[in-house]
């Protein structure tokens, strides 16, 4: 029996000297027996990042893409001011306030008011004549409507957008002027109490006209954005509002609708800026006339880009200098309009992330 001490001893001796090496081994940095492993608990150091890449080559690619974005519209401003700039100086009227457009007398006068006002009157009309029924056209192809029938009719309107302008401007001239203009009589006959309709003709060749040729322009622009944007709304919005009573308008009208606000004031600023640079349909459709009219039925309206189209050929160097000033109008207008879409676009995303 005297072994048992001894050997109870011998023990605890043991175990002391394991949990010690158990414990240098942790917490004391022991130092492995082979130095070439890497560390406990990670699998060594990353591989150091190469200098030119890929990644690198494709982000200075895209960085110089969009600076040349800038770079061209900057050189696309300095070109119009320079060009504009002699016949600007020897303008004996006032450029913005100024109805009379004679650039080409031996004293020039000449001034933007007039144009400036139709292209933005008719490029007004056309939106509210198009947007209404693009949204529509929209909404029926992505929820109402089969896939049998959305697709051929989706890719039919799409089809519209290749259309030339000028198919365009014949066709509003020679098929649909009729019919406005005895439309026209009719809204002057019941209405002519409105200024916008009222006058004592002749009817066809008006703003009317020219707005709705734009309005048809415009429209498959429109309708193609939004059909994509509301493609793109969350099924789990849909089911969610589905599953909660809605029926399918209303949940078009809470989950469809304010998802693709954003996408939607994009294409019609789209079809804005196709409306504002339209050219030869209003030149073949409007009788030109340099003055500002609210009547909207009577034969007269004129646009800058339009009256460019018209002038351009019998212009000497001070009219196309004119000419040139009255597209850095336009193209002003279309840079602010643009501007404002994009900041309305941005106020709306940060709302719903902020929101989200």
């Amino acid at each position: 029996m005297g072994d048992y001490p001894s050997r109870s001893v011998n023990a605890t001796a043991g175990d002391l000297a394991a949990t010690s090496s158990r414990g240098q081994g942790a917490g004391y940095g022991a130092s492995p027996s082979n130095h070439n492993e890497p560390p406990l608990g990670g699998g060594g150091a990353l591989p150091k990042k190469s200098r030119f890449s890929i990644e690198t080559g494709f982000r200075a690619l895209s960085t110089a893409s969009g600076a040349m974005v800038l770079v061209i519209i900057v050189a696309i401003a300095v070109f119009l001011i320079y060009k504009a700039l002699p016949a600007l100086q020897a303008n004996t009227g006032h450029f913005l306030t100024q109805f009379e457009w004679n650039p080409n007398d031996a004293t020039p006068s000449f001034g933007i008011a007039a144009i400036a006002f139709g292209t933005v009157l008719s490029s007004i009309i056309a939106l509210l004549v198009a947007v209404p029924v693009a949204l529509s056209i929209a909404l029926f192809l992505s929820h109402y409507a089969p896939k049998r029938l959305a697709t051929p009719l989706g890719f039919v309107i799409d089809l519209l957008a290749a259309v030339p302008s000028v198919v365009f401007g014949l066709w509003g001239r020679d098929v649909l002027q009729s019919p406005v203009r005895d439309f026209s009589l009719w809204l002057n006959e019941y209405f002519g109490w409105i200024p916008l309709f009222g006058g004592n003709g002749p009817f066809g060749q008006s703003i009317l006209l020219g707005g709705l040729v734009l309005a048809i322009m415009v429209l498959p622009i429109i309708t193609s954005l939004s059909r994509e944007v509301f493609q793109q709304t969350p099924g789990m919005n849909e089911e969610a509002a589905l599953a909660l009573g809605a029926t399918r308008w209303e949940m078009i009208r809470t989950a469809v609708l304010p998802y693709g606000k954003p996408g939607v004031i994009a294409a019609v600023m789209l079809g804005l800026g196709r409306a504002l640079g339209e050219t030869i349909a209003l030149a073949m459709t409007l009788s030109i006339k340099f003055d500002i009219s609210f009547n909207l039925i009577e034969n007269g309206g004129n646009s800058v880009a339009a009256n460019i189209a018209n002038a351009f050929g019998e212009a000497n160097e001070t009219g196309r200098g004119a000419l040139i000033a009255s597209g850095l109008v336009l193209f002003t207008i279309t840079l602010v309009v643009n501007m404002t879409a994009r900041a309305i676009i941005y106020r709306r995303r940060e709302f719903r992330d902020n929101a989200a």
